[in-house]
């Protein structure tokens, strides 16, 4: 005969034939397994109370002008966000945080201008990244080496700036050409001259004005103190130039109250 061993028993077979419900979906979104819809629906934001067992997250095609930080809920399973198509103008520090997982991202078709490196800091994981069609002029070295794990990167359709400014992505596609499909597609905007220039035309020397040497603390100590130096000694100078005016001055007019008694005596 079975032993009734109390309330635990009774809870567990209730757990068995009574399945916790699965993770509330957005009201304006569409929910099925794990693909999170929400696409054209005239979002400002991005929905609160996402599915936490969602894998892929569309949310493209609506109004979402900033990410604030921490703009999603801790998604250890989403490995798919698109957010092609939005006014998407600035991404916070922290709004990626909790996306760990993340293996293809999607900023298409935004106003996106500028990035912030610790913004991609948290997608250790991330693979593919759509920057294309933005308003980017340049791209920081750190953005890219924030993404150890990247094998696709979409860059087409900017503005891109041919300066110095553009050395540090200029750089990291040379080592990188196998990474970016439209590598030899991407071409300067500004400045006029260089308009439709490929980028990757450019050579080494292309960039010697931007040439960089790093200083070492010795070095600035150096100029510091060569900088303070030549203070005290322009103070010296001026100092030893004002006396040796003043007692040239008072020798000038010396002369003058010495002649006038011996003038005197001869007569």
């Amino acid at each position: 005969m079975g032993v009734w061993r109390g309330p635990s028993t009774m809870l567990a077979l209730l757990l068995l034939l009574c399945p916790l419900p699965a993770p509330a979906c957005p009201p304006a979104c569409r929910c099925l397994a794990g693909d999170v819809d929400c696409r054209q629906r005239a979002l400002h934001e991005v929905p609160p109370r996402l599915p936490t067992n969602a894998s892929t997250l569309l949310l493209g095609y609506n109004f979402i002008a900033v990410l604030r930080a921490r703009s999603f809920p801790s998604l250890p399973a989403l490995l798919r966000l698109s957010l092609p198509h939005n006014q998407l103008g600035m991404i916070h520090r922290q709004a990626l945080v909790g996306l760990g997982a993340l293996q293809e991202l999607d900023l298409s078709n935004n106003y996106l201008a500028t990035l912030s490196p610790e913004s991609f800091l948290p997608l250790s994981s991330l693979a593919t990244l759509n920057l294309g069609n933005n308003r980017l002029e340049e791209l920081g070295a750190g953005v890219l080496s924030a993404l150890p794990q990247l094998q696709e990167l979409f860059l087409h359709g900017n503005p891109w700036v041919c300066s110095c400014s553009i050395l540090p992505l200029w750089r990291w596609l040379g080592h990188n050409r196998d990474k970016v499909p439209e590598e030899s597609s991407l071409q300067c905007v500004f400045p006029e001259q260089l308009s439709t220039y490929p980028i990757m035309a450019f050579r080494n020397e292309s960039f010697w004005q931007c040439q960089e040497t790093p200083l070492s603390a010795q070095h600035y100590a150096t100029f510091l103190l060569l900088g303070l130096s030549s203070f005290l000694a322009s103070i010296i100078f001026c100092t030893l130039m004002g006396c040796i005016v003043v007692i040239y001055q008072h020798l000038r007019k010396e002369p003058r109250f010495c002649r006038r008694p011996l003038l005197c005596r001869g007569h």
